[in-house]
């Protein structure tokens, strides 16, 4: 007798815990349920993936779609869109809108938006203020909630944590790994100076190498004599990466797609102020070293830090310009064709963006193509070229810093628990997102 599945993904090159190897995957009821060769099987659907790999579905740990408060940029609606049509399953969104999501009130209304807008699974970041460090343990331990976030210099919005002794307070104040945007605050005010109107490429002088160390060294310090897990956001420099190399028994790290490909002085002179984002671009010698702690395990994730601007904001004078480029469609592209060139395998691509999210944050049932685990996958056709377009750029901002870029390696289909919802660079179905679990609240939810 033969089985019967809901979905099954037949002849796909399938990257599993057990290695790469041509198999047929078999979907019931949004989780996977068979694994190899199910020839004899029968589905619903069926998706031949002949010549194609299957990956478990790309996690994008760090985005801003901007709702409440700059719908004009991009709400959870259009971000989620864009995040599908670049093959990402879910996403972990953050706090600072407007108003920022520092309550149970605000988390609440965050994930009312979500609920059947969204076209990806999601979880929502809590910000950390001086005001709130009493109530982060009760906010961290909600449905839907990924963790706290902590800005610990300042960036777009109203939130920041940056004296030492409010630091500390929200480390010891919860369990979950606490996420933190490290740059150095006083620092940054004493530098400002050194931001020249109209040269953006005066930012990564003004927001230096020396910011970053400095508040990368006190969080890690803070996190330890705390006890606190800790996942330090879009590292930057080659100055930080030995501290956090010293730090692996508690503490995380991420960087972006843009810090691997894009280097000062160039971008700016390219770009200009389209470049800009914090923690900066910097020079490739930050960009080199940034490769060799991927290479080394030093970096156990990347995000986009998707963080959209629209045009009209980004062509004003600089530095009276928002910091934030889009990336939540691009990232996988970026990464594919990294993998093409050779400074990523496809085994330590899937670990950055899908397996290395869901150790590090305790995602329930996502994060590798293995039995009983939720049906997300990215399907990606390594062999295609294609150029990056400001043309077919779902956010709302309309630009990407990669446009006429081409890329090799790129995602053809998005499947989410067990539903197509892009195929072909095209929207399949329409808000199929739902929240994430987590091994720590599970009785949440």
């Amino acid at each position: 007798m033969s089985d019967t599945f809901d979905l099954l993904i037949k002849g796909g090159i399938c990257v599993t815990p057990s290695g790469i190897a041509e198999a047929d995957v078999g979907v019931r009821a949004g989780h996977i349920a068979a694994i190899g060769n199910l020839a004899n099987a029968k589905a619903a659907e069926v998706y031949d993936a002949k010549g194609l790999h299957v990956l478990p579905g790309v996690i994008d740990s760090q985005v801003h779609f901007r709702e409440p408060g700059n719908e004009h940029k991009e709400d959870l609606e259009s971000g989620s869109r864009a995040a599908v049509l670049g093959g990402v399953t879910a996403v972990f969104e953050m706090p600072n809108t407007n108003p920022p999501t520092t309550s149970r009130l605000a988390m609440e209304d965050k994930l009312s938006r979500a609920r059947n807008r969204m076209h990806c699974d999601y979880a929502f970041y809590v910000g950390a203020t001086p005001q709130n460090v009493g109530a982060l343990s009760e906010l961290e331990s909600m449905a839907g909630v990924c963790g706290v976030k902590a800005f610990l210099g300042s960036s777009t919005g109203t939130l920041l944590l940056s004296e030492e002794e409010s630091i500390f307070a929200a480390l010891k104040g919860g369990r979950r790994r606490m996420a933190v945007h490290s740059e150095d605050e006083a620092r940054l005010k004493e530098r400002k100076s050194f931001a020249k109107t109209g040269d953006p490429r005066t930012h990564p002088v003004w927001r230096d190498a020396e910011t970053a160390r400095l508040s990368t060294e006190r969080v890690l310090r803070l996190a330890r004599a705390a006890g606190r897990k800790l996942h330090v956001l879009h590292v930057t420099t080659a100055d930080e990466l030995p501290l956090l190399a010293d730090a692996k028994d508690f503490a995380t790290a991420e960087t972006t797609p843009q810090h691997l490909t894009l280097a000062a002085p160039e971008c700016y002179e390219r770009l200009g102020t389209y470049a800009q984002m914090n923690p900066p671009i910097r020079e490739a010698h930050h960009r080199e070293a940034l490769w060799k702690a991927v290479a080394e395990g030093v970096i156990d994730v990347i995000g986009s830090d998707h963080a959209p601007h629209t045009r009209e904001e980004k062509d004003k004078t600089y530095p009276d310009t928002p910091s934030g480029m889009p990336g939540v469609q691009t990232l996988a592209t970026l990464l594919l064709d990294h993998v093409n060139a050779g400074r990523l395998s496809l085994e330590r691509f899937v670990d950055l963006t899908s397996a290395g999210a869901a150790r590090i944050f305790g995602i329930a049932g996502k994060g590798r193509i293995a039995k009983g685990f939720d049906a997300d996958f990215t399907i990606v056709d390594l062999k295609k070229k294609r150029k990056i377009e400001n043309s077919w750029i779902a956010s709302k901002c309309g630009w990407t810093p990669f446009d006429g870029m081409e890329t090799t390696g790129w995602p053809v289909a998005t499947i989410i628990r067990g539903k197509t919802v892009m195929r072909d660079h095209a929207l399949t179905l329409a808000s199929q997102g739902e929240p994430m679990r987590f091994w720590d609240t599970l009785s949440s939810t």
